[in-house]
């Protein structure tokens, strides 16, 4: 499973690419409303695979796919953030989260 550090690095690093993103938000992305739902780390804290939700989740592949056409400026600031708790930034990985659409069509599937 993933270890006590793992855990910290990725709460650390979700807390600050969320701030990151209400910082610059409508800048980068306009009016779509983009969250960081989950972020995964290896173990040896080199790569971030970050998973977001977008709103609407019409614009969610061009959300993702400009995220890691700019995955160098977001890991620029990200690295002003963190430089004082880890010694590299990890190498950043965008994915599109769909559970909320995914429950959605389950929940209509039931409800008939």
């Amino acid at each position: 499973m993933f270890t006590e550090r793992q855990n910290k690095v990725s709460k650390l690093i979700q807390k600050d690419i969320s701030d990151i993103f209400v910082k610059h938000g409508k800048a980068w992305f306009g009016s779509a409303m983009v969250t960081v739902t989950m972020v995964r780390i290896t173990k040896d804290l080199s790569i971030a695979k970050i998973y977001v939700s977008v709103f609407p989740s019409s614009k969610a592949d061009e959300i993702v796919e400009l995220l890691n056409f700019n995955v160098k400026k977001v890991r620029y600031e990200l690295g002003n953030r963190i430089r004082h708790q880890l010694k590299n930034v990890p190498e950043l990985q965008f994915y599109k989260d769909d559970s909320l659409d995914h429950i959605e069509k389950i929940d209509k599937l039931l409800n008939g």
